[in-house]
């Protein structure tokens, strides 16, 4: 059985009120983002101790670490190695997390990926030496603010670059929003299946009038079919955590900006509300799939 998890800043800045939220609803694993209003690049030795500290006395995980790694100009050489430092800093966070899964992307888009593609892999060549000194995994996200923006393409890639510090973290309403993006499931999840990782969970819907032509709503209630997605992770004993990533708020469409670069007070804003109504949907998923399977 997969853990379930959620991303922190998707319910509130403040670490404590997350686990409080969280646990109501069986959250067993958590996955820090922002947290006190900083990203997690900025996090310092004594806040990551008080996350440990706040987590274990839930009885709760640090699953993953939700960082920025790599969502920067690709041939840019001083963000390169600003990143770089950043995955240093990661690997340590990991450690005192007991955590192995860091986040990364594969640079803002500025082309299509086959036009840079030997770039791309020649960019992860030095991040997957520290990986693998640092024993800790880079799982890739494709996303389409950047390079790799489908199934197809992240699929590809993990199998040029074939190394076993690389995976893949799924989040199929990610293939929603990216234009060349095929159906979530099944299409697309069979591509990324064979290098799993770890799960985001979130929602969306095709929309002509948002300027990303597609639009985020509660789990359950988007084209996603997340019944047969969270059914085909049990069925493929699937141990790792899903991650609840909301992307949605029920009063107001959040923006291009915050899509893309989410964290802070102002993204976590009104976050709260729309996290119970998607972990409720998805309990509710998940008890009709416990009854179905007795």
């Amino acid at each position: 059985m997969f853990k379930l998890s959620v991303i922190t800043d998707e319910i509130s800045q403040d670490f404590e009120r997350v686990v409080q939220v969280a646990g109501e609803y069986g959250v067993t694993a958590l996955e820090p983002r922002s947290v006190w209003d900083k990203p997690p690049q900025e996090l310092t030795d004594e806040d990551c101790q008080i996350i440990k500290h706040i987590a274990d006395d839930a009885g709760m995980e640090i699953c993953c670490i939700a960082s920025p790694f790599f969502k920067c100009d690709l041939g840019n050489e001083d963000q390169y190695q600003t990143h770089l430092e950043y995955l240093r800093r990661f690997a340590q966070m990991a450690h005192m997390w007991d955590c192995q899964i860091i986040r990364g992307f594969t640079f803002w888009k500025t082309a299509p990926a086959k036009d840079v593609w030997q770039q791309l892999l020649d960019a992860y060549e030095e991040p997957l030496r520290i990986c693998q000194q640092e024993d800790v995994y880079i799982g890739l996200e494709n996303e389409y603010s950047t390079h790799i923006a489908t199934a197809r393409e992240a699929a590809r890639f993990y199998e040029d670059i074939n190394h076993p510090r690389l995976r893949a973290i799924w989040d199929p309403a990610n293939e929603v929003f990216a234009p060349q993006g095929e159906r979530p499931f099944p299409e697309a999840w069979e591509r990324m299946k064979p290098w799993l990782i770890h799960v985001h969970m979130k929602d969306a819907v095709k929309d002509s009038n948002s300027p990303e032509g597609a639009r985020c709503v509660a789990v359950g209630e988007g084209i996603i079919d997340w019944r047969g997605q969270m059914e085909a992770l049990l069925d493929m004993d699937y141990e790792g955590a899903c991650s609840l990533e909301t992307h949605w708020r029920p009063d107001a469409e959040l923006d291009s900006d915050l899509l893309s670069r989410p964290g802070g007070a102002t993204f976590s804003a009104n976050a709260e509300g729309a996290s119970r109504i998607c972990l409720e949907n998805i309990n509710n998923i998940l008890q009709e799939l416990d009854a179905g399977l007795r």
